[in-house]
């Protein structure tokens, strides 16, 4: 069957269910949102004259729902505009509609009795085939569709999206008995490729796989915390960034999610796994049952683990639980030697070695929790899964984990660490030992650039399934063609290659640009195109602020206007290569990264990137063609459209404020990515796949080397006029510094093309030219230096 999904119905509007809604709006698709009637009209409905029959009262519960997730930061829509998908109502007058949806989305309550009797409301108008799906945390599925038709039994499936569904990428499918397999098959195909999910097969068994393992992870640390007398300060410094984990590390994220839904899934797992070995750590701490009885469940309660107080002058202030008194003081400074010893090391598995090897509590708590974490997963084989990657799939895509509990154990040395486990008595699954008995001494590992997991019942090595849509750089180190100590040129196959680099940040140094520069060459010689690319976090964070600044501060102005220059010279090489170049950007692309992306023929984008161009921020403008580029489109969209100014303008204060999009949609909507040309991968994992066919596409086209532009419309003095004007008076009104004024106005005279009498045509590298000498002038200017200075000490923008 040739499925599609064009609509979809949500049922059960609360922070899930209308969080779910606009993640589907934000991919494309036509979302109906409904929730129940409410009892009786509010006091502010009564005062307006509405009754219970009036549709505004009737449709207050899932309106009031839907306003309060949109408001919600970080916002749950790649763009405000997809909300004009979601079209709200009730169940009990609008629950007919779902006849016209492909899928039916189940969002109510936890209570297997209430979904029950949803489900028979849904049967009533669903039309045969149409997928129904329950998003539970727990509730097994075989229960939810007793008395239910055939029809309904094989379409249904639950479906597990993690909050917040546009940031959390993992998504469980949960089979039920009778699920049919085609089913199950599209679920998982349609999740990855459609709405940009790692998607994992679970079975049905209490709280699936990411919940159980993660859930064991909150615990676990509550008893090494309880072990080694650590407060929650020092528990949070210890499990966050620095051991690969979300900057909320451990308590933090207990008070985001909300402590009722950890004592939630706790509290059934004691129930409903009776059979658990860990079964212990899963009974409440005593500190954990006092705050749930007083109800600090973290932020939906106003105190959790952490308290926002004001204090003085008005300034709020964050209060820390102490767990032996329960009461609320002033957060502690947490330092220990081992922390201060692997915090210079970028690589994580490296890190994580320096960690585990420390000889002070903090070396102590990190032997105690992987210990227990590594000796329960490997006991959840086969309970949970029978596959091993599943687990760390889920810990990584539901959790925000860096690396999974499996991938950290082959980090720490699997021996090794089995050996350390024994002598602390704690058991591992018999499997392990077997599998190094066997001589395989890693659960992971690489060949001819695919990544392979142990199988535990045929005990040998196998493709992790669906990564064949992925290209992955770190995989393909046999396909490297040229390096150096930033960069590699690797062949992607197809006569592609892609160039990555792996610095700080991702930054962009000489030896970046020397590396994009030789890849260029060498598509140009031997291949169809090239591919940008970059693996971490972010795509990168702009050009090497540290040695701008030792530059500027050193008064070096030959060596800062080669670096410009060299910048200038790679960006318009990229434009200008006589074969195709697509930049693949995810997370952070600002500064030099936004630059690249602006001179490549294509952008395939992660739909989570944020991209712009913040120099003026460090009290610089875009020196590496960011400038020129703007005046450029500028041009082109006023010619086109027969406008003058207003586009120049638009562009100027997208610059101007340092204005970087909050997803890749919203980079069309700042003109950073162009529509008809530049793309977009809901799911990052197949960015550099994407990018690689787009490509070969140009190439199949005829792809033909442009040539350099010399027609680009600048407005001089009459435009520079209309944007100084502006710039002004945002200064009397004290919106933006002294220095504000001075940095916005020369970036005014590079994008009007310098003190022009009229409109005049010019070209690329007249405009370079200028966008150089501003940026050398506000190198040579002390408040540059001070607010370069300042982002490097703090990583924070001063004004100054």
């Amino acid at each position: 069957m040739n499925r599609a999904i064009r609509k979809v119905a949500v049922i059960g509007s609360g922070v899930m269910g209308s969080r779910i809604a606009a993640h589907f709006a934000g991919i494309g698709a036509q979302v109906l949102l409904l929730d129940i009637v409410p009892k009786e009209p509010n006091d502010a409905e009564k005062a307006k004259g509405l009754t219970l029959e009036s549709k505004a009262v009737r449709n207050r519960i899932v309106n009031d729902a839907l306003q309060a997730t949109l408001k919600s930061k970080p916002s749950p829509v790649y763009t405000k505009s997809v909300i004009a998908r979601i079209t709200t109502g009730n169940i009990d007058d609008d629950l007919p509609k779902i006849a016209d949806c492909d899928w039916v989305i189940e969002v109510v309550v936890e209570n297997l009795g209430i979904k029950q009797q949803t489900f028979e409301k849904i049967e009533k108008y669903r039309k045969p085939g149409t997928l129904i799906t329950s998003n539970t945390s727990g509730i097994p599925i075989h229960l939810m569709t007793e008395g239910r038709s055939e029809d309904f039994q094989q379409c249904f499936c639950g479906t597990h999206f993690f909050n917040p569904p546009r940031y959390l990428r993992l998504l469980e499918i949960i089979p039920a008995p009778t699920t049919k397999p085609e089913i199950i098959d599209f679920l998982m195909d349609y999740g990855s490729r459609m709405l940009g999910k790692t998607t994992v097969l679970c079975k049905d068994t209490p709280a699936f796989i990411a919940n159980r393992v993660g859930v064991f992870g909150f615990m676990a640390v509550f008893a090494a915390m309880q072990k080694l007398g650590l407060n929650v300060d020092e528990v949070d410094a210890l499990t966050g960034p620095i051991m690969g984990r979300p900057k909320s590390a451990t308590f933090r994220t207990g008070d985001v999610v909300g402590l009722d839904t950890l004592v939630h899934v706790a509290k059934g797992l004691v129930e409903n796994a009776p059979n658990d070995e860990a079964i212990a750590l899963f009974k409440l701490p005593p500190f954990l049952e006092k705050m749930v009885e007083n109800k600090w469940l973290g932020d939906k309660t106003g105190q959790g683990f952490y308290k926002k107080v004001k204090g003085e002058k008005g300034k709020s202030d964050i209060l820390t639980l102490n767990l032996q008194t329960m009461e609320y003081e002033p957060k502690q400074k947490s330092k220990f030697a081992t922390i201060e010893t692997a915090k210079p090391i970028e690589d994580l598995k490296t890190r994580l070695k320096a960690l585990y090897a420390g000889q002070d509590k903090a070396g102590e708590f990190y032997r105690e929790f992987h210990h227990l974490l590594f000796g329960y997963v490997s006991n959840r084989i086969p309970e949970i899964s029978d596959e091993l990657y599943k687990i760390d799939d889920g810990l990584k895509a539901g959790f925000g984990w860096e690396i999974g509990a499996f991938e950290s154990w082959d980090a720490l040395g699997v021996e090794k660490v089995l050996a350390n486990m024994k002598a602390a008595g704690i058991q591992a699954a018999p499997w392990v030992q077997e599998m190094l008995d066997a001589g395989n001494k890693t659960f992971y590992k690489t060949e001819n650039g695919q990544r392979k997991y142990y199988d535990i019942p045929s005990k040998s090595y196998k493709v992790i399934p669906g990564t064949g849509s992925f290209i992955i750089l770190e995989h393909l180190d046999e396909k490297v063609i040229w390096k150096n100590s930033a960069c590699k040129v690797v062949d992607i196959g197809d006569d592609v290659i892609a160039v990555s680099w792996n610095t700080k940040m991702n930054a962009i140094g000489g030896e970046v640009l020397e590396g994009v520069q030789k890849a260029v060459a060498l598509a140009e010689q031997n291949y169809k195109g090239l591919v940008i690319a970059n693996s971490g976090a972010n795509f990168s964070a702009g050009a090497n602020v540290g040695l701008i600044f030792m530059f500027a501060a050193e008064q070096e102005y030959d060596e800062l206007d080669f670096a410009v220059r060299q910048f200038q010279q790679t960006t318009m090489r990229l434009r200008y290569s006589s074969v195709p170049v697509v930049v693949a950007p995810h997370g952070m692309a600002l500064g030099g990264g936004c630059e690249m992306c602006l001179h490549a023929d294509a952008v395939q984008a992660a739909a989570e990137s944020y991209i712009g161009l913040v120099e003026v921020g460090v009290g610089l403008i875009p020196g590496g063609g960011g400038s020129k580029e703007m005046a450029l489109r500028a041009s082109d969209r006023n010619i086109k459209e027969d406008i003058e100014v207003n586009y120049l303008q638009q562009l100027f204060i997208n610059l101007g404020t340092a204005k970087v999009s909050t997803s890749a949609h919203e980079a069309f909507e700042n003109f950073i990515l162009r529509p008809g040309i530049d793309q977009i991968s809901i799911n990052p994992d197949r960015r550099i796949a994407d990018a690689k066919r787009k490509v070969l596409q140009l190439h199949e086209l005829g792809y033909t080397q442009p040539a350099p532009r010399h027609d680009i419309k600048v407005q001089g003095r009459g435009g520079l006029g209309g944007i100084t004007a502006g710039t002004h008076a945002m200064w009397r009104a004290n919106y933006i510094s002294d220095y504000d004024l001075l940095i916005a106005n020369k970036l005014a005279h590079v994008m009007c093309g310098g003190d022009l009498s009229a409109p005049t045509l010019v070209s690329e590298q007249y405009l370079l030219d200028l966008e150089r000498e501003a940026f050398l002038s506000l190198c040579g200017q002390r408040k540059t230096l001070e607010r370069l200075q300042s982002i490097l000490q703090t990583g924070k923008p001063l004004r100054n």
